[in-house]
């Protein structure tokens, strides 16, 4: 019999629930998801496709259609499916296509040429992350479907020349998207501050895993030129002219570096959170940035970092995987929960910040994974300092100013309800939009 206590998570199932969402993966996770569920299907399949056909959410295509894919060169999804097909390994997981080398891009822009990948928006579904893939060879075919987690397969089958199913996984009639998710009174901030600050070291040290994930990105990509080069322009001298050398400006270029490189396609592995590495990287970097030049200790930097990382976590459990909410709102304001510990700050200060977060990014909109998200990623990030530093002063935005409430789970529901309910007619918008430009 259980002894856990109602409405509280226990220690090892906080960190189970880190170690799921806390996870590395190199490229965008839409078309490295994409890659992996094809890589699935064409390994179930046994045999090169001679046709793959593609059924996705919404929320997937948007955030697959205009970013780098790690290896190629190229953008979009047509070259990750193609590479996935002939070249993925499932077991990588989100890092699928790490072993791509530049003979097998040639094959695979070979591949696409021949006009067999067929990629559609999916009707009638509700789940905002749905990936199906059915691989096509002779009378023999395969499919494979990824739902609700960007890693999850829940339908796997293959079907023989004549005619035999065999259906090796399906869970498509007993998992629902809710089944991933955490009660809303099982964990909440005081929840998640207390775990972060009180958990034995030893036990949560394996967050440190991002920090060197993300900070080994952010340095690498400072040896070429990624997407805007937003990152680079802040280490510059115009940057710092008009940016100042600051603890400010130094986790703003450390951050949006990494997050250049991403969106680029480089091929270096990031750590994400929630499914998203751009999430990762700013529930990471800006802490790290923070504590090196603070001079906090180790302990202090191990523990801001999993108070970051799972605040974004909390935060998304009732946002969903994906919506139209940008994440760098959750992430930013998880790094402004650590960075707010980091300055000494107490758990009601720590609900100041995200408080403050809340009142300023409410209303970013995800108009799809690309180069300039890092644009967004440090716009996030600046507030996070902003909402800090308020914080550790005692300043924060009332409950009588638009969505915050003197609750501060509240308000992040307040929140979350914006981003996953209010904004939905804004999602269909936005990729009209994106697919029908002149």
């Amino acid at each position: 019999m259980s002894t856990k206590n109602k409405g509280y998570m226990t220690n090892a199932e906080i960190i189970s629930l880190v170690k799921r969402e806390v996870i590395p993966a190199v490229g965008c996770t839409e078309p490295m998801a994409v890659a992996l569920c094809t890589a699935y299907a064409a390994e179930t399949l046994g045999q090169t496709p001679d046709r793959i056909d593609i059924a996705l959410s919404a929320n997937i295509l948007k955030n697959a259609m205009g970013v780098g894919i790690p290896g190629t060169g190229m953008i979009g999804l047509p070259i990750a499916v193609a590479i996935g097909a002939l070249y993925g390994k499932s077991q990588y997981g989100l890092e699928v296509l790490k072993d791509t080398t530049p003979e097998q891009v040639e094959h695979g822009k070979k591949y696409i040429s021949q006009g067999s990948i067929n990629i559609t928006l999916k009707d009638d579904i509700t789940e905002k992350l749905y990936i199906e893939v059915c691989c096509k060879a002779g009378a023999s075919s395969s499919t494979a479907i990824i739902a609700h987690d960007h890693n999850r397969l829940i339908y796997l089958d293959k079907v023989t020349p004549n005619g035999q199913s065999d259906i090796m996984k399906d869970e498509r009639s007993i998992l629902s998207e809710a089944e991933s998710e955490v009660k809303e009174e099982e964990l909440n901030l005081k929840r998640v501050y207390e775990f972060a600050t009180t958990a034995p070291l030893e036990d949560i040290e394996f967050i440190n895993e991002a920090r060197t994930l993300n900070e080994a990105a952010s340095n690498n990509a400072l040896k070429g030129n990624y997407g805007h080069n937003l990152g680079k322009t802040l280490t510059r001298p115009l940057g710092r002219g008009v940016m100042g050398d600051s603890i400010f400006s130094h986790i703003l270029a450390a951050t949006s570096c990494a997050c250049d490189a991403r969106m680029a396609g480089a091929m270096i592995p990031v750590m994400c959170n929630s499914g998203s590495g751009n999430q990762g990287i700013a529930a990471t970097m800006p802490v790290v940035v923070f504590a090196r030049e603070n001079h906090n200790t180790e302990e202090e930097l191990t523990r801001a970092l999993m108070l970051s990382h799972l605040t974004a976590v909390y935060i998304k459990q009732s946002l969903g995987r994906l919506s139209a909410l940008c994440g760098c709102v959750v992430a930013a304001t998880g790094s402004s929960c650590g960075i707010t510990y980091l300055m000494g700050g107490s758990y009601q200060q720590v609900a100041y910040s995200v408080k403050n977060m809340i009142a300023n990014l409410a209303g970013i909109v995800c108009d799809g994974a690309k180069p300039s998200c890092s644009l967004k990623v440090s716009s996030g990030v600046s507030t996070a300092v902003l909402s800090a530093i308020m914080a550790i002063q005692n300043d924060v935005v009332s409950s009588v100013e638009g969505i915050i409430e003197d609750d501060v789970d509240k308000s992040i529901h307040n929140l979350t309800r914006v981003g996953s309910q209010g904004m939905n007619e804004t999602d269909r918008l936005i990729l009209d939009i994106m697919t029908h430009k002149d």
